[in-house]
């Protein structure tokens, strides 16, 4: 069995121990034994970037920018490869895998181009004679946390901003999916950057993550995951005066209007709650239906889902690969259970089914759920599941429907399902969330925009796009006397 060790200033160096990495597709399939760092690691990785992190800091856009570029250009062409063992690994479907792979390489070729265009200001004093320059500098050392739900594009939203803006990093990986963030980190090992500049340290979060955040020489955290840890996160950095960056839960809402084109409606509900076995934090679990088109929407939904193949990941056909492992395959189940107690009915799916290739592969696969005739006060409506389960709210009217939408404590992503321009125009305004969709799945955000949200699902600066420098860089402003 190949052991993927963590990477310390440019060498790859041996944890103290190992963790298996299987196929939630194939239980008896075991893709490789990964490092398990401890506190010495992020150690030794934090002192590695710092001692890099003057000579990166001041180097030239030229030189950053070719990193990058070659980064993006290596992920694009071996998309394929890496797709296979994101799907492997992770469960997403190798159609979808793949896109994420090739979403990895773009944002690293942008950020590469972002490279050559950090631009400043040069304006007069109000004192005659004196010249004010307002620049943006690189903060540090940072620390990355990221989820296993997006294995190689999450880190490379995280990771390609950090280099791009002079900053050294130090990533921790979900420890659940490592192998991804291990090719990645493979990548730009070999793209020239100087050693000690980027680091990879593999482990459990308890350990590797509580690491990071306590260090004294870590300028900066950025973390995506569950909410619980994402508090803490932010306590501590606060503590100790790091900058932070959070992105957490979501319970996103999916308004279907009355005036809606059905079929429209039906595939964009679908593809936001069930693609990526609803494990994304931008997919619809609250299905929010107006109630002259709810019976019609019901049975076509239902139909379409009747349609969708489960299966392994990797194989051809599959349109819902398995939940990443058993205790989230639990956790979805105990949902379905709890909306059911409280009131919901189970309109289709939500079993737990075996593999629909005939291989006879032991699998973590859940039928999608949908939960009908839920109300807004119901945990399955509270609470964020994330998994392939939804949950359909009927409601009068539009006005009921944005109340609706907005009743809750996440504000990630929503969408609207209407050929109303005055309804989708009053959506987009008064939503309370940082991303819209109007008549489009609410899962799909384009690399070069920013993300992020509101409420409990965000903190900090938003991520992706130029708007990333706000977090990854600090403004100086500098006077000189003509």
């Amino acid at each position: 069995m190949t052991i993927y060790n963590n990477l310390i200033n440019g060498a790859w160096t041996a944890g103290h121990a190992t963790t298996p990495n299987t196929n939630p597709s194939d239980q008896a399939d075991v893709i490789g034994e990964y490092a398990q760092g401890d506190a010495a690691d992020v150690n030794a990785a934090v002192a590695a970037a710092q001692a890099a992190f003057p000579a990166w800091s001041t180097s030239g856009i030229q030189a950053r920018h070719d990193a990058l570029d070659k980064i993006g250009n290596e992920i694009l062409a071996r998309k394929d490869e890496l797709g296979d063992l994101l799907a492997r690994e992770e469960g997403k479907t190798r159609p979808e895998a793949i896109g994420e792979v090739a979403r990895a390489g773009q944002i690293f070729k942008f950020f590469a181009g972002e490279c050559l265009r950090l631009a400043g200001e040069s304006i007069p004093s109000v004192r005659p004679g004196i010249g004010v320059e307002i620049t943006r500098e690189p903060i540090g050392v940072v620390g990355l946390i990221t989820p296993w739900n997006f294995p190689i594009a999450i880190p490379a939203w995280k990771i390609a901003p950090a280099l791009a803006f002079g900053n050294c990093v130090v990533l921790k990986p979900a420890d659940l999916v490592p192998g991804s963030a291990w090719a990645l980190a493979d990548i730009i090992h070999r793209s020239g950057i100087p050693a000690g500049v980027f680091n990879l340290v593999m482990g459990r979060g308890r350990v590797i993550g509580e690491a990071l955040v306590q260090h004294p020489d870590i300028a900066a955290i950025s973390f995506t995951g569950s909410v619980g840890v994402g508090r803490g996160i932010a306590e501590a950095c606060v503590k100790s005066g790091k900058k932070v960056q959070l992105e957490m839960g979501g319970k996103n809402p999916q308004v279907v209007l009355d005036d809606a084109d059905l079929a429209q409606a039906v595939e964009l509900s679908a593809q936001s709650c069930f693609y990526s076995t609803g494990q994304r934090c931008t997919a619809s679990s609250r299905l929010i239906v107006t109630e002259k088109i709810y019976p019609a929407f019901i049975e076509a939904l239902q139909a379409r889902m009747a349609k969708l193949k489960v299966g392994d990941a990797r194989a051809a056909g599959t349109d819902i690969g398995p939940v990443v492992s058993q205790a989230q395959l639990e956790q979805d189940l105990s949902y379905v259970e709890i909306a059911k107690a409280e009131g919901a009915v189970l309109a289709a799916g939500g079993e737990r089914i075996g593999c629909h290739t005939g291989s006879g592969k032991q699998g973590f696969f859940l039928q999608p759920a949908l939960l009908v005739d839920s109300t807004p006060a119901m945990r399955i409506n509270r609470e964020e599941v994330f998994g392939p389960v939804a949950s359909v709210i009927r409601v009068r009217d539009y006005d009921e429907a944005l109340a609706v939408a907005n009743d809750t404590p996440f504000g990630l992503s929503a969408g609207i399902a209407t050929t109303s321009l005055k309804y989708a125009t009053h959506f987009k305004r008064h939503a309370q969330a940082g991303m819209v969709m109007v008549n489009l799945p609410t899962a799909g955000v384009d690399y070069h925009v920013p993300f992020g949200g509101r409420k409990g699902s965000s903190y900090g600066p938003r991520e992706q796009g130029r708007y990333a420098q706000e977090f990854y860089t600090t403004v100086k402003t500098a006077y000189t006397l003509a």
